[in-house]
């Protein structure tokens, strides 16, 4: 989905943080003081920065105004303390920062704030996405189950099916082979199910949790039983 650089003199909440971002399909980059943190941002040019507040060298409250005072803080910054107070959150918001977390940070406001964040950030190539083509999927003669899916997912092998070949044609049509063992045509389905609605949600787990109805840990049991290729549908993998 997009570069995230998590800054954080704490090596279990550099972990963490990565753990669970790396999860919803997202590439990270990890610095533990404000000089890993220059040349990562520098090497990268990240999406979005997760920044602590407390660091033994330079805090990120002065990184903060470091980036925006030599025009670097062309991406959003969500400060992180488990020591903040309201004025302190507000010094963050105003020297740019787009959001403000407490630790310890819950699972929740993670998300909503790296979602947030990223709906803020400047796109990094306009008009490479959107482009929306059709494509058909034949499970019968004279059946067919249409779906969206973007250009860019269609040529990146989004469905992930090699027996499939994606045409970006209007009319473009991918066939199951039903002259099989109902349990294999079953599994062909669903793996092309799940791979339909990872690229449709750029590979967040949590997102084709809750639109495929299943529990997030059995999702994700599904998909490596199915052998679904989970870093294929996981954007920024230029960067």
């Amino acid at each position: 989905m997009a570069t995230i650089l998590v800054v954080d003199d704490e090596m279990g909440i550099r972990a963490l943080l990565s753990e669970i971002l790396t999860d919803e399909g997202h590439a990270i980059e990890i610095a533990e003081n404000a000089t890993q943190a220059r040349a990562a941002r520098e090497r990268s040019r990240p999406d979005l920065v997760l920044l602590d507040i407390w660091m033994p060298d330079v805090d990120g409250i002065t990184l903060l105004k470091e980036w925006g005072a030599t025009g670097q803080l062309n991406m959003p910054v969500i400060m992180m303390s488990g020591h903040g107070t309201i004025d302190t959150a507000v010094e963050a918001t105003k020297y740019g920062a787009t959001a403000f977390l407490e630790k310890p940070i819950t699972l929740q406001k993670l998300l909503r704030a790296v979602e947030q964040g990223l709906a803020k950030a400047p796109a990094r190539a306009p008009g490479a996405l959107g482009s929306i083509s059709p494509i058909s999927v034949n499970v019968l003669p004279g059946q067919r189950l249409e779906a969206d899916l973007t250009v860019e997912s269609a040529m990146t092998g989004g469905m992930g099916l090699p027996s499939m070949p994606v045409d970006l044609g209007p009319q473009s049509e991918q066939s199951f082979d039903l002259d099989r063992p109902l349990r294999e045509a079953r599994d062909a389905f669903e793996k092309a199910y799940f791979e339909f609605h990872l690229a449709r949600e750029n590979g967040s787990m949590t997102r084709v949790a809750e639109k495929t109805g299943l529990e997030r840990t059995h999702l994700y049991r599904k998909l490596k039983q199915l052998g679904v290729d989970l870093s294929r549908n996981k954007r920024g993998g230029s960067h």
